[in-house]
């Protein structure tokens, strides 16, 4: 058939369901296809404007879509294969239009390398996310339908590749828009090319047996005819024979020969009104016998992409199962055209219109009602303004890259791989250089320039990236390269926060607080603190907060110490908490205080010192001596200065003593199986351990606090060592305070 011809014939199409369709719009989009694409040819030698004519007959025929639809499906191919450019289809027809031809356009770049089916279940996705006028998508497969038309001409691979892409891409999407019919033949032309021996023999079975098929079918139609006239019910009745690739399906997932399909054949009866389908099911049952748990009723629970029908499977005289379909015309069209038999396109309707929440009524209605599980996959997979929170991006080698919705080039870069993003020095959108803060679209073709002299990422690519990968990688490459720059901005900015606060740093970093600080912090030095507020791994208000109720702590502490100084002196009549002392040859206790004989002795819980530590006494109220570290907080210089008459001399008495007990903190990284080495480590050292616990932090860190009995500092060293050569532990120190 000329192209005229071809135009003729799409003329009185669109005439036939659209007799008020802009035909002079539509005369001005084929003269204009046929002036850029002349003198290019198909593969079959024919002028190429026959392809859009063609895509257009199915836009018209298929789909009865509007005006704009057969104008966009003449011109689809210009933007892509001539000289023509949005700006031009926009100014000489109308932008809406123009906007079409670019999407589809655009979904035609789209490059399938991945057979994975996250892939694809991302270009489907991609694919509707794209389409913001849901138009798009029913011409792309318009014009995927009309190549596989004429797949012959093409060569065996190409024949593979677009058939796999068809299989795996559009069938799904024309079934999940509901468009039975054009999707029945994508499947079956796409088997055609992916196994034509299975395909070549479905085809001849079945028309070898068609003189038998279609007595068998003649015979039934016409019982069902007869008994419905009889009963006086208006109905369209008709039969037909399973599709190729359905046959296939169940024949090769099921094991099942031909004869062995269960629903070979399926009858339709199309009736007016919704009771009228209830009456045929009544007559049908009453004509045949009914198989047991074969009916299916989704009229009263339609499908999640809206198709509606009462499904049963009788069995007739013949002995042979066959499939009855009950509908109503609306219902009918549904199945057949999907979301196309929805769409209402009449001249003059507003286009704010299309592609809006109030066009998709019937969807929404329909999923209200819906207890399916896929429904909620349904409306992430159809609704085009649904992937608010994604957005889909492709690579120069045309990989599709998934990124939170206001994504920009740092985010893909970092997606990507650390290094690229470490190294990115600019970046292209669609060919054109653009800065780090550009919010990538749908459909972008992204490219990363990199260097390796690059000075890695800045600082306010955290505050522009929106992915939390990119924000963790850039974090990872502060923590390692920049520990000294980290320092010194993570020191400003504690400092500044302290000053917020009230606080300065020389009190926090006074000999008596800064061990209680930084256990509060959960840090070893103030550096580390530093280091990690500057690579964004603490944040500066989150640690003056902690200090700040850690001074508090503190605050309390003294004063309660105080007051209890302040009290009067009285007999004890309890038994005061001392630490067990067994054996003890030289005193009792093992500490002799100066001047004083018999003297009750105590060991202070804050610093429990251990023989070979220097120590000093303190003279409590009832409770004897209490010996402390002299490097115990509690017992600093400005202590001792508070009330210097309580503080006396205190030494470790010589001879076999008892063993002591101690207190020491573990900081580590987290992991399985620190504590079993820490027990094992202390094992090892042959000590008594009376207490261990270990906890986890959110920073990814660990504390393990034990509390054990030792001879000497000697020993309570050689333990010391023990625990610090463990994997991941950075730090081992007696508890203090």
């Amino acid at each position: 058939m000329t192209p005229q011809k071809m135009y003729e014939h799409l003329v009185d199409t669109v005439k036939g369901y659209n007799p008020s369709a802009n035909f002079q719009q539509i005369d001005a989009a084929y003269q204009y296809a046929s002036t850029h694409h002349a003198g290019q040819n198909r593969k079959d030698g024919s002028p190429f404007v026959t392809h859009p004519l063609a895509v257009a007959q199915i836009v018209a025929e298929e789909l009865h879509l509007d005006t704009e639809s057969i104008v966009a499906a003449l011109l689809h191919d210009t933007i892509e294969d001539t000289d023509a450019t949005h700006e031009e289809i926009s100014k000489l027809f109308s932008p809406t239009v123009a906007d079409l031809v670019e999407g589809v356009s655009k979904l035609t770049r789209v490059h399938y390398t991945s057979k994975e089916e996250e892939q694809m279940e991302n270009l489907r996705k991609m694919l509707m996310a794209m389409a913001k006028d849901i138009r798009v998508i029913l011409i792309k497969i318009s014009d995927r339908l009309h190549n596989m038309r004429t797949m012959e001409y093409q060569t065996p691979e190409k024949q593979k590749q677009k058939s796999f892409e068809t299989m795996e891409i559009y069938a799904p999407i024309a079934h999940r828009l509901g468009m039975q019919k054009m999707k029945w033949e994508l499947e079956d032309l796409s088997l055609k090319y992916l196994d034509p021996v299975s395909y070549r023999e479905i085809t001849e079975a079945l028309d070898e047996k068609a003189a038998e098929y279609d007595g068998f079918m003649s015979a039934v139609h016409d019982r069902i005819v007869t008994r419905l006239k009889e009963e006086g019910i208006e109905a369209t009745v008709y039969g037909r024979m399973k599709h190729p690739y359905s046959i296939y399906r169940k024949m090769y997932t099921q094991n099942k020969t031909m004869d062995e399909i269960f629903d070979l054949y399926a009858f339709r009866v199309i009736v007016d009104d919704m009771p009228e389908c209830y009456n045929v099911l009544g007559v049908i049952h009453d004509l045949f016998n009914p198989v047991l748990g074969r009916f299916k009723d989704y009229i009263s629970t339609p499908k999640p992409n809206g198709y509606q029908s009462l499904h049963t499977t009788v069995i007739g005289r013949e002995g042979i199962p066959f499939e009855v379909q009950i509908r109503t015309w609306e219902m009918h069209h549904t199945a057949e055209y999907g979301i196309a038999a929805h769409w209402k396109y009449k001249q003059g309707m507003a286009n704010a219109k299309l592609g809006t929440e109030e066009a998709f009524e019937w969807v929404r209605k329909l999923l209200e009602s819906q207890q399916d599980v896929d429904a909620e996959e349904f409306v992430r997979t159809m609704r085009v303004d649904l992937f608010a929170d994604e957005v889909f991006v492709f690579t120069p080698r045309g990989d599709v890259i998934n990124l939170p919705a206001g994504a920009t080039p740092i985010d893909f870069a970092y997606n990507i791989h650390s290094a690229v993003g470490n190294h990115m020095t600019g970046a292209k959108v669609n060919g054109r250089m653009v800065t780090f803060d550009t919010p990538l679209k749908n459909g972008d073709i992204v490219e990363v320039i990199t260097s390796k002299s690059a000075h890695g990422p800045s600082r306010d690519w955290m505050k522009i990236c929106k992915s939390n990968e990119a924000r963790n990688k850039i974090r990872q490459w502060f923590k390692k390269e920049r520990r000294e720059e980290n320092i010194a901005t993570g020191r400003a900015s504690f400092e500044s926060e302290l000053k917020h606060v009230g606080l300065s740093l020389a009190a926090i970093t006074a000999e008596d607080v800064l061990p209680f600080i930084l256990k509060k912090v959960r840090f070893g030095t103030l550096d580390e603190l530093y280091a990690a507020i500057g690579y964004g791994g603490m944040s500066a208000q989150k640690a003056v907060v902690r200090v700040k109720d850690e001074m508090a702590r503190l605050d309390r502490l003294h004063a309660e110490q105080s007051a209890a100084a302040q009290e009067p002196i009285h007999p004890s009549t309890s038994n005061p908490p001392t630490v067990p002392i067994r054996g003890g040859k030289t005193s009792q206790s093992g500490i002799i205080v100066e001047g004083i004989d018999n003297c009750l002795v105590k060991f202070a819980k804050c610093c429990t010192p251990v023989p070979g530590d220097p120590v000093v006494g303190f003279i409590t109220r009832g409770f004897g001596v209490s010996v402390h570290r002299a490097d115990c907080p509690n017992a600093s210089d400005a202590k001792r200065a508070e009330e210097p008459g309580r503080w006396i001399r205190v030494d470790w008495a010589t001879g076999e003593l008892a063993t002591y007990q101690t207190a020491l903190d573990i900081s580590a990284k987290d992991r399985d199986g620190l504590t079993l080495d820490v027990a094992m480590a202390l094992s090892a050292a042959k000590v008594k351990t009376t207490s261990l616990s270990a906890r986890s932090m959110p920073d990814g860190y660990a504390t393990v606090s034990i509390v054990l009995e030792v001879k000497n500092q000697e020993e309570l060293t050689n333990v010391i060592n023990k625990l610090g050569q463990i994997q991941g532990v950075y730090q081992v120190k007696r508890a203090s305070g």
